[in-house]
Order: structure tokens, then sequence, then C-alpha cells
């Protein structure tokens, strides 16, 4: 009996043991904190119809990921594969596709294209990637003058927008369950609630217009067929609210993966407050560089 206990004593030991040694860059884990290998969990996105990629937008080994990622579900899925990005918003689809089809060159691309302050070194690579390969990448969030405009008047500035501004949303009228704790978290951190003050409530509606925004794109790619990954903020999708919330109430039976980015002290275990955010959790050492 003594002889059962020891063993895996020793065996927990020398784990961690050897984890303070190697010093990993990444762990990847299952929503149950269980250590999960890279070649496992591609064999579970393979068969997923959309993967949310939730990355820490200044976190160099998620965006090494996602490239990563970018090329092996490529090789498995080759013409039907095609990329979303958050990063990128719906009304700059045309010089997307003019940059990917090599019609236009980098810098008009770059200057037309309301670029984040860390494209080049965070995304540049996987749309390089898509470019060279002819994988096509969809610009699925809102322009940010719509949610802007939200921010200050709510969801019903909307309505008064024009059909050529109506097509770069997610149809109208948008739902927003203000009761999702997402949500509700967003609202605490103002220090209000879903009957707190209006100002607080048009800025998560914002948000919720880009999840659903994002959703709405995302289900008209997969519609044709695709099979889609999805490069946004971990916010987005966390606790499968967000965009796979919006996803799911359009398509229940869709099939969606979810992977998150979190950043820990070690690596030894997953943290409890990280199980369950998403179906495959991505640790990565709280001292690791950022990119901004």
């Amino acid at each position: 009996m003594m002889k059962q206990i020891i063993l895996p004593l020793l065996l927990i030991l020398v784990t961690f043991t050897a984890m303070a040694q190697d010093k990993p860059a990444y762990m990847l884990f299952s929503k149950d904190g269980k250590s999960i290998k890279y070649g496992k969990i591609l064999k579970e996105l393979q068969e997923a119809d959309v993967i949310l990629f939730g990355e820490q937008h200044n976190d160099p080994i998620a965006h090494w990921l996602q490239l990563e990622l970018t090329k092996d579900l490529h090789k498995v899925h080759q013409q039907q594969f095609i990329l979303g990005a958050e990063m990128l918003e719906a009304d700059i689809q045309l010089v997307l596709n003019e940059y990917l089809e090599g019609k236009i060159p980098e810098t008009n691309f770059a200057q037309e294209a309301r670029l984040w302050q860390n494209y080049n070194t965070d995304y540049k690579p996987v749309v390089k990637y898509a470019k060279e390969n002819r994988v096509p990448v969809i610009a699925t969030n809102v322009p940010r003058r719509y949610a802007a405009a939200v921010s200050g008047g709510g969801l019903a500035v909307l309505e008064s927008m024009t059909p050529e501004a109506k097509q770069f949303i997610a149809p109208l009228p948008v739902t927003v369950d203000m009761e999702l704790p997402g949500y509700k978290n967003m609202l605490s951190m103002f220090g209000a609630s879903t009957h707190g003050n209006t100002k607080s409530i048009n800025i998560v509606q914002a948000q919720a217009l880009k999840d659903a925004t994002m959703a709405h794109f995302i289900l008209q790619e997969v519609g044709k067929g695709r099979k889609m990954l999805h490069l946004n903020g971990a916010y987005h999708s966390d606790n499968y609210e967000g965009i796979g919330w919006y996803l799911k109430q359009k398509q229940p039976k869709l099939k969606v993966i979810t992977i998150t980015t979190v950043l820990q002290p070690d690596l030894v275990k997953l943290a409890d407050e990280h199980k369950t955010k998403a179906d495959f959790i991505l640790a990565v050492p709280e001292s690791m560089t950022k990119t901004y």
C-alpha cells in the first residue's frame, strides 16, 4: 500500500523538478486542466466548423501558435480552409482581397486597412502565409465608427444607418443578453449593473455588437461549406460567450471549438480559475516578453 502511494508522489516530484529545469515557453491543457499535446488538439480541431482562437493581443506565443495552426489546418482542409480576424474590419474586405490577390501593393493595403499597431509583429506573418498560399482572409469585425456610435448612443443609433452601412453590421435588431456573465463583468468594471447608468450599458452593447457582427460574418462563410480559424481577443470567446454565444443562437448544431490564452506564474498545472474557460487552454508564463 505504501509503495502505491510513494510511486505517484515521486512521479509528481519528478514532473515538478523537470518543469522547473526546462522552463517551457508554454503548456497546453484541456478544459479540465489536464496537460495535452498539440497533436491531440490538432486532431480534434480538424473536426470543427469554427475554431475561435482567443489571444492576449500582445502575447508572442499565441501569435506563433496561430500561425502554426493555420499551416496545419490548411494542409488538412486545403481550399475549404479560411481565416477570420477581429483585427480587420468588415468594410476593408475589398482592399484586403485586392492585397491578397496581388492587385495592390502592401503599402496601400496598410494605409487603407486601419491596421492595429502590432500588425507587423503579430498578424503580418499569418496574412503573409495566407497570401502566399491563396487562403482567403475574412475581415469580421464591425467598423470601429459604428461601435463608437453605439458606445455613445446605444444600439438604437444603428437603425438610422444607411443600407450601405448596415451591410457591415450584424442584422438588426441585435439582441444582447445583459445577464451573460461576461457582459455583467464588464458592467461591474464600470461600477454599474444591468440596471445601471446608460453610458456603461452602451459600452457593453458596443462589445456585443462586435461579437454579433463577427459571428454574422463567420456564419456567412461557414454556410459555404468552409472551415474557419478565427483570431480574436480571448474576451470575445472565453467561457463560450461572446462570438460563440451568437453563433449558437443562429446555428445550435454548429461545431465550434474554442482556445484561450492565459498567463500564469508557472506552468506546472493549470490554475483552477482558468479551467473550463475554453475547450483548450494555452498557458504562457507571466514573464513572457510582450510585443508591445
